[in-house]
C-alpha cells in the first residue's frame, strides 16, 4: 500500500523509501487529493512553544489544520511538538483520550527512534488501534544532544551543556522512525 507523505523537507529520507508518496514544498501538499493514508510533518512553528519568535508565512498555520483533515478523512499519523498550541486549536485529544473521528494521540521522543536530541513529540492517530502498533523502542537516559541550549542555571550554577544540533537536524525525522509510521498504516 502507498502511503502519502505531506510537508515534507526537500531532503526527506521518505523519499528513499518504496511505497511513499512525497510531497514536498515544490509539490505543495494542498494539492493532494489522493485516497492513500497519510503521515504528515506539516511545519511546527506557527504552533510551537517558541511561535512568539517565529516568523512563519502567513498562511502557514492552515497547513497544519489541512494535515488534520486529511487524516482525518483518510487515517494517518501527525506528528508535532510536544508543547504544539495545535492540539487544543483543532480539537485533537490528548493522549489516552479519542475524539469523534477515532483518533488518539500518544507521547513519544524522538530519542527513541535514534534522534540525537531528546525531541518530545505527540503523534496523533486515525485508522488503527493503540494495539496494532508495532513495537516502541523506549531508551533510558539523557540524549547526547538538546535542542536548543538555554544556559539554564540551577541554584545560581550554569548547567552542563550538551551540544545543539542543527535547523536542518530539528527538522529532520529519524531514519528509523518513518518506516515505522508507514508500517503502522500498511
Amino acid at each position: 500500500m502507498t502511503v502519502a507523505v505531506l510537508f515534507a523537507r526537500a531532503d526527506s529520507i521518505y523519499k528513499d523509501m518504496p511505497h511513499t508518496d512525497v510531497w514536498d514544498a515544490e509539490r505543495d501538499a494542498r494539492m493532494y487529493c489522493g485516497h492513500a493514508p497519510v503521515v504528515a510533518h506539516p511545519p511546527c512553528r506557527a504552533w510551537g512553544q517558541l511561535r512568539h519568535m517565529a516568523k512563519p508565512r502567513h498562511d502557514e498555520k492552515d497547513l497544519a489544520l489541512f494535515a488534520v483533515a486529511k487524516i482525518r478523512e483518510l487515517g494517518g499519523v501527525l506528528e508535532h511538538p510536544a508543547k504544539s498550541t495545535l492540539w487544543p486549536a483543532a480539537s485533537l485529544p490528548a493522549p489516552g483520550t479519542r475524539d469523534e473521528f477515532g483518533g488518539w494521540s500518544i507521547m513519544v521522543s524522538q530519542y527513541w527512534w535514534g534522534h540525537r536530541a531528546e525531541k518530545k513529540t505527540l503523534l496523533y492517530i486515525v485508522g488503527i488501534e493503540p494495539d496494532q502498533l508495532p513495537e516502541i523502542p523506549f531508551v533510558m537516559g539523557e540524549a547526547p544532544c538538546v535542542l536548543a541550549s538555554s544556559g539554564r542555571r540551577i541554584n545560581g550554577k550554569r548547567t552542563k551543556r550538551r551540544p545543539e544540533i542543527s535547523k536542518r537536524e530539528r527538522e529532520a525525522t529519524p531514519p528509523s522512525s518513518p518506516p515505522g509510521y508507514c508500517k503502522w498504516l500498511a
